[in-house]
């Protein structure tokens, strides 16, 4: 299959599961009433929201200085958070966080000629500890909500995730596994993927000589999800939804992981259908829980601003400085 063929097929199924995911939440909401609800929610509940999504930016920038730093790569703080908000705002047309994720890849990697390897080991070992951490937030509120609530459901999917968790651990970081590995390189080598794969294979092998501060990562990574998943429970708040904040503890860290994969473009609908599923084992109406999906998402839009401005400034001035040469 061409690469033009490739393209053809992922394009097709993200709109075929974009068009499912729309068809669900249409099913299920009134868009009058829920954009009544919208209108209507709490100024203050979505600003405290709107606080604990952006503080979580600086932090995340200081654990992947912390990454870098260790495998001899130095940057400031102030352009690793810039690369952040850049991120985010490449996210809003990639898949996910997936584009993100290659955007600071490729503009570090830019700056590091020669280190790519420790680059993207750097990000995608940032993603995997935050999956990590995710799980055992999942677990806890598991924990929190037996008795209460009904979402047994989801075990099953907290179950899957960890299995697939342990088996990554496992392989990106034995040395035992790492003999297995070889026997796959004929085959990565005959579809072309053996080079991108050992880079970011060694560049996440390779932090296994640093557990402290992978230690120090994970504890980054838990305090900036937990202000997540309370920026979440504000916007359920603001859109009159008074629930405990236990349950959120098990459905920012479930949302947080399927964001993770690329269903869509920027989540389009599986984070909605998310939020009308899971709060509706709450026994929660779909509209008020499709809006909390909704602020969520207006969240992500708004922390993606800031990066939107860094890229509009920059091909400014870069086209000015080509004007001035010419």
């Amino acid at each position: 299959m061409s690469l033009l063929q490739r393209r053809a097929v992922r394009l097709g199924a993200t709109l075929v599961v974009t068009g499912l995911a729309a068809l669900y939440i249409v099913s299920k909401i009134s868009i009058g009433k829920t954009a009544h609800i919208i209108g209507d929610a709490s100024p203050w509940w979505l600003l405290l929201s709107l606080f604990l999504t952006v503080v979580t930016v600086p932090p995340q920038a200081w654990r992947w200085q912390r990454l870098l730093e260790v495998r001899g790569i130095h940057e400031p703080l102030s352009w690793l958070t810039r690369a952040y908000f850049v991120s985010y705002a490449v996210g809003q047309v990639l898949p996910t966080s997936v584009g993100g994720d290659a955007s600071r890849i490729f503009e570090t990697t830019r700056r590091h000629p020669g280190q790519g390897s420790p680059v993207a080991g750097s990000v995608l070992l940032e993603r995997a500890l935050g999956g990590a951490v995710t799980l055992v937030l999942a677990a806890v509120g598991l924990v929190l909500a037996i008795g209460r609530y009904s979402i047994g459901a989801y075990l099953w999917i907290e179950a899957l995730f960890v299995v697939l968790t342990i088996f990554a651990g496992v392989v990106l970081f034995s040395r035992r596994a790492r003999r297995v590995l070889r026997f796959a390189v004929p085959f990565l080598t005959r579809i072309r993927a053996d080079r991108p794969i050992r880079a970011a294979y060694e560049g996440i092998h390779g932090y296994r000589a640093h557990v402290r501060t992978l230690l120090v990562v994970a504890c980054v990574t838990t305090c900036a999800q937990l202000s997540r998943i309370f920026a979440i429970w504000a916007s359920s708040e603001a859109v009159g939804i008074h629930l405990s904040v236990r349950p959120f503890v098990v459905l920012g860290p479930l949302l947080f992981l399927v964001m993770l994969v690329p269903f869509t473009v920027n989540g389009l609908g599986v984070r909605e259908a998310f939020f009308i599923s899971f709060l509706g084992q709450l026994h929660v109406s779909h509209d008020p829980a499709f809006a909390t999906g909704f602020l969520f998402f207006v969240m992500t839009i708004v922390l993606a601003l800031p990066g939107l401005a860094v890229i509009l400034w920059e091909g400014l001035r870069r086209t000015r400085v080509s004007m001035s040469n010419a």
